[in-house]
């Protein structure tokens, strides 16, 4: 398969934004969790939300209520959306 995410996104400060993320999956393949990770100063990796087929969403502290999964259904969608 291959992970398919835009080069840039843009941003306007006060709005959502979503932060697309697609997996074309080859056949037989099923993307079973996602996980968004958000860089940090000397690129220390801290995690944001875990999207899960089977237990769900999980959205860690501090980004409860700011971050949401943003499509339905299958994982190959993996986008979030960042609220405001």
């Amino acid at each position: 398969g291959r992970v398919e995410v835009p080069r840039s996104v843009t941003a306007v400060l006060g709005q959502d934004v979503v932060l697309p993320c697609r997996y074309r999956a080859q056949e037989q393949e099923q993307v079973v969790q996602v996980t968004w990770l958000k860089r940090g100063p000397g690129a220390v990796a801290a995690e944001v939300a875990v999207l899960n087929l089977q237990h769900g969403e999980h959205v860690q502290e501090p980004f409860v209520g700011r971050v949401l999964r943003h499509g339905h259904g299958d994982l190959e969608d993996g986008a979030i959306v960042l609220r405001n």
